[in-house]
């Protein structure tokens, strides 16, 4: 089964190192040597001889370019939690399918809970197409206004956490915000939780996992609805 990445680039994950310094003069002094001072006897010099990069190993930093790398990897370590509105308050939500989601839609916008979606539906041609939809992920990746309001289905994506497409015979696994497909020989396609690294098994013979519980939906508009609920238990 392939699999498509989307952790950040290793270049992103090098700018950690950025975060000690609070200034571009700051960064510039982590490259000073002693003999620079010993022989320069300026700070202000020894900073130029390092902004021209003859103290690094890499390329040196200039000063625009810094404060843009901090700022970005400053952003991922340190996101902001944005606000979020309940699309699912005021709608009708008459299918069992939308009730059940948006019983769940606050606990997964707010990371208490994470649900994997297990949905199976049939093209008019009458092909099988399945998969694995990491909710809370979606949840931020898209508008559910119309899903909850009933004008819109819920269907799996090539990019969700599995898909399976029969016609085209089409077969993924992503990496999510909360999951990482893994493939055990002896348990089949499995899903470890990217916060408390729990593993969620989906083979309906098994037992779920650890903190999490199965339910099955039954809605008219969908062929088989499986919601794996994962409580989520973040390190202290």
């Amino acid at each position: 089964m392939a699999e498509k990445k989307n952790e950040y680039p290793a270049s992103v994950e090098a700018d950690r190192r950025l975060l000690v310094f609070e200034t571009w003069q700051d960064y510039l002094d982590s490259l000073i040597e002693i003999a620079d001072l010993r022989n320069l006897r300026s700070i202000p010099a020894a900073r130029t001889i390092a902004a021209f990069g003859y103290r690094a190993n890499g390329d040196t930093l200039q000063e625009r370019e810094f404060y843009k790398r901090r700022k970005v990897i400053h952003g991922v370590v340190f996101p902001v939690v944005q606000p979020y509105v309940l699309v699912s308050e005021g709608a009708d939500l008459e299918d069992p399918f939308n009730r059940e989601l948006a019983v769940r839609e606050r606990a997964n916008r707010v990371g208490i809970l994470q649900s994997i979606i297990f949905i199976r539906h049939f093209t008019k041609g009458g092909f099988e197409i399945s998969g694995y939809i990491d909710f809370a992920h979606r949840l931020i990746a898209e508008n559910w206004a119309p899903f909850f309001k009933g004008n819109k289905m819920l269907w799996p994506r090539d990019s969700d956490l599995g898909y399976y497409h029969w016609r085209h015979g089409t077969v993924r696994s992503n990496i999510s915000r909360n999951y990482k497909p893994v493939m055990d020989p002896d348990r089949g396609l499995l899903f470890q939780n990217r916060h408390d690294h729990k593993i969620i098994c989906p083979d309906p013979q098994q037992d779920p996992g650890q903190n999490t519980s199965k339910q099955r939906i039954y809605s008219p508009k969908y062929t088989h609805i499986e919601i794996y609920d994962h409580v989520v238990r973040r390190k202290s």
